[in-house]
């Protein structure tokens, strides 16, 4: 039996465990990172899954916060890791079959233009929301993503205390479909508003959860493409811990997390290897898998055993359809705007509310509909460097139930999938006519099943660790013992998805994780509070 030590141990190396391990090990810590696949990154991926020279974002393409995340500027992804960004002009698109479409620029006067041709009073209504949300986004949203959630009560009175904060309560009491209906009035205008703020996770009935409404529709106009891929942000971060002293490893199994005297002092892997680590352990998986199977049952009360149990994953996940194409699309809705080849992202088969939601309510059902709705993007479009010069590459990602009716082996059959492949084909070609099948070289479809098979800790095809539902959201994610990183075991972090803020590489677990910890171990923090944090302070939004 061998043993090693460490200062901190932290499992998982998916964005947050990579993030969490450069804050600490650019601290002076010497940091393990232990990862079970055979590459880091989790789903910060780009593969060659369809065809040599073909490159395929995965799980996570569209990189929402950009401009707000500490993680960039105080690791110098860009200036000195090379990390590049593209922000495309045209940022979302939605044809509609008679040939018109809707537009949202990163310019708010050319989509107010677009939104104005299908509805005059949807494009003011969205000038006016826009207002909003961006007050919304810059003074509390944003700020809330990095600093610690604050007790439910504490937050009720403190967002009464300034106009903003009474603001987004009031339509954090919301639904999403309540928003929408209340904003705008055309179907086609709805048809998107309710998409980009549902297709992050937020079930479009559900009340008490408005504030993420207010933030997806803000930075729905705000999505960046990582040049030469996502896996790119993962191997900038990478590059920190090595120059730093830390390590990755991968292909590593955890037997368990040693606890001692309710301390976590380490792991041990499979294998017998003993690591121990003097200060912390943090862990970015489920906590299911931290609690129950690496930590104990026996280290654990009852009450927090109950919380854990308790923990509900998401009720759909994502179906991507990946493409190694001859040539890009070339939608319909191109003939009266040459720009709109060049979006970013494209929002298709949802013309109407109504059929978003019957899409919604048949998955919650664990049915597929024959009708198929996504958005997609074209990657390679923006970025050539993903594909062999003058081919392209394509996603299509779908809402689609892990639990079908017939249970989720169902995914494995062959025929079952090829037939969920050539639904979304067949919507692509509808309004991008020259996507035939003598243009598709090769395709590859990873369904919700692929992805726990692939993500352990995404149980389900839960591509966020978790349901977004206001009890498992702000200070009860993933319980009141965990969301701020520190949990019931001394020295035993939590730095995932799971934890406040959430999912969808926004990097605030990690980040919140790497402030607790350094706080606990008296370590003199090497990055600064940002500034959008310091505002909202001197506000009183905090």
């Amino acid at each position: 039996m061998t043993q090693k030590n460490v200062d901190v141990i932290v499992i998982g190396a998916g964005p947050n465990g990579l993030e969490l391990g450069a804050y600490l090990s650019k601290a002076g810590l010497k940091v393990l990172v232990l990862e079970r696949r055979h590459e880091m990154g989790g789903g910060l991926m780009t593969e060659s899954v369809t065809a040599p020279g073909y490159l395929h974002n995965t799980h996570a393409v569209y990189m929402m916060m950009v401009d707000y995340a500490p993680v960039y500027g105080d690791l110098e992804l860009e200036k000195k890791y090379g990390l590049e960004h593209i922000y495309p002009s045209l940022q979302v698109a939605m044809p509609l079959s008679d040939g018109r479409s809707i537009c949202l620029y990163s310019d708010l006067e050319k989509t107010c233009d677009s939104i104005a041709k299908i509805s005059k009073r949807d494009a003011d209504r969205y000038r006016e929301f826009t207002a909003l949300a961006k007050r919304a986004v810059v003074g509390l949203i944003g700020p809330w993503t990095y600093v610690p959630p604050m007790p439910l009560l504490d937050q009720v009175v403190k967002l009464q205390m300034t106009e903003l904060g009474r603001e987004v309560s009031e339509y954090g009491e919301k639904s999403p479909q309540e928003i929408i209906d209340e904003y705008f009035e055309n179907e086609h205008v709805k048809a998107l508003m309710l998409y980009l703020c549902t297709h992050w996770g937020v079930a479009y009935d559900q009340p008490g959860m408005g504030y993420l409404v207010l933030l997806y529709l803000e930075r729905a106009t705000n999505y960046r493409l990582v040049s030469r891929g996502t896996h790119m942000v993962a191997q900038a971060l990478q590059k920190v811990i090595y120059e730093n002293g830390g390590m990755i490893l991968n292909s590593q199994r955890i037997k368990r997390i040693i606890v001692e005297d309710g301390t976590a002092k380490g792991v041990e892997l499979e294998d017998g290897t003993l690591i121990h680590a003097a200060k912390a352990v943090a862990s970015t998986i489920d906590p299911h898998q931290t609690f129950l199977k690496l930590v104990g049952e026996e280290h654990l009360d009852e009450d927090f055993l109950d919380q854990i149990n308790g923990w509900q994953w998401e009720k759909y996940s994502l179906t991507g359809l990946h493409l190694a194409l001859k040539e890009a699309p070339n939608f319909t809705a191109a003939a009266s705007d040459p720009e709109f080849n060049k979006a970013l992202v494209y929002v298709l088969g949802f013309e109407t509310a109504e059929e978003l939601i019957k899409d919604y309510e048949a998955t919650f059902n664990g049915e597929i509909r024959d009708q198929a709705g996504f958005n997609c993007c074209f990657p390679s479009v923006h970025d050539p460097s993903q594909c062999p010069p003058g081919r392209h590459t394509g996603l299509l990602s779908r809402f689609t139930p892990y639990n079908l009716q017939q249970g989720p082996g169902q995914w494995y059959d062959y025929a079952f999938r090829e037939n969920v492949a050539e639904q979304m084909l067949n919507t692509l070609q509808k309004y991008a006519p020259n996507m035939k099948k003598d243009v598709i070289l090769r395709k590859y479809l990873s369904t919700p099943v692929d992805i726990e098979n692939k993500f352990i800790n995404m149980v389900q095809g839960s591509y966020k660790q978790g349901l977004y539902h206001p009890l498992q959201m702000g200070i009860f994610r993933c319980n009141e013992s965990c969301s701020k990183t520190r949990t019931p075991i001394d020295n035993l972090y939590l730095a995932g998805s799971s934890v406040y803020p959430g999912g969808t590489v926004i990097w605030g677990a990690g980040y919140g994780a790497a402030n607790a910890v350094a706080e606990d171990l008296g370590i003199e923090k090497w990055w600064s509070e940002p500034e959008i944090i310091t505002n909202a302070r001197e506000k009183g939004y905090l």
